[in-house]
């Protein structure tokens, strides 16, 4: 499988990820691997805890997407 944006600029490059956002092939140069924290909620009589676990959700995506997400959340 080839890169999505390598190819729309006229490069054939191997893919290694798929964006979990827009769902498309990118290689090595155009992912943004993050890790999201995990957080369960736990309900003890009347009140609750929310417990962050200790091994994080990783993400993969890819620059289009991840531009698009940090443009949304500085707004």
């Amino acid at each position: 499988m080839k890169c999505y944006i390598c190819d729309q600029e006229g490069k054939s490059t191997e893919a290694l990820a798929i964006c979990i956002v827009c769902g498309i092939a990118v290689c090595k140069k155009h992912q943004i691997r993050e890790q999201i924290p995990v957080t369960e909620t736990y309900k003890w009589g009347l009140g609750e805890e929310k417990v962050t676990l200790p091994i994080p959700l990783p993400q993969v995506l890819c620059t289009w997407c991840h531009q698009a997400l940090v443009v949304q959340k500085t707004k």
